[in-house]
């Protein structure tokens, strides 16, 4: 029989730090590392809005803030960014791009390699894959100019020399998690499709110490 006492002491649980843990899927990654006993700080912009994430250190500061970042990597093994922004039919977005610059070069300073970075199905070669209603409406209308952001945010974590995993969400749902997930490079049958967002907050986790799509940019699925 195993001693998980001496594996523990073995294998220590990683330190995280979670960027987008106030939103739905940062909430449950942010739950679903503490249940797993990792080590969890969550940079966020709110102490009053985070002040439910239970089993995390909480540091106040605005994601595009480089020594914001630098103050929150401290001591951190990896960083999961589940960053987001509203759609935004007219308005440039920046905040992707912008933060994530930051991050990587505070990443660099801080010597911490391991970035898990969540994007979404239509960022990079994903696009056009995401069924007719995404694809033809919800996309064009809402999503282009986050979209656009998006695309520069993988540049930068594709240019960025750091261990980087880039997970591509399909469209997002609130239902149960489910046993499998289907991690997808090759889209060309693939249209459409759904995951929880439990089940995203799973792969992205699980990331954090697989190397199996370390450089790469899985589309994630039911």
């Amino acid at each position: 029989m195993r001693d998980s006492v001496t594996d523990n002491i073995r294998t220590p649980q990683p330190k995280l730090l979670v960027l987008g843990a106030t939103g739905g899927t940062g909430r449950l990654i942010v739950s679903q590392a503490v249940a797993r006993g990792y080590d969890v700080t969550a940079l966020v912009r709110s102490a009053e809005k985070a002040s439910d994430l239970e089993g995390a250190t909480l540091i106040v500061g605005d994601a595009r803030d480089e020594m914001a970042l630098r103050q929150a990597l401290k001591g951190r093994d990896a960083v999961v960014s589940v960053l987001g922004t509203p759609a935004s039919p007219f308005r440039e977005v920046t905040l992707l791009s912008t933060a994530t610059r930051a991050l990587v070069s505070a990443m660099k300073i801080e010597q911490v390699s391991r970035l898990v970075c969540i994007t979404g199905i239509g960022a990079g070669d994903s696009a056009g894959h995401g069924g007719f209603l995404f694809d033809n409406l919800i996309f064009p209308l809402l999503l282009r100019k986050v979209y656009a952001d998006k695309n520069r945010q993988e540049t930068i974590v594709r240019g960025s020399g750091l261990d980087w995993v880039l997970v591509r969400p399909s469209v997002l749902t609130n239902k149960p998690s489910r046993d499998t997930i289907r991690a997808l490079t090759d889209l060309s049958s693939f249209h459409g499709g759904a995951i929880s967002r439990a089940d995203v907050a799973r792969f992205a986790l699980d990331q954090v110490r697989d190397d199996t799509w370390v450089h790469r940019s899985p589309l994630i699925t039911w």
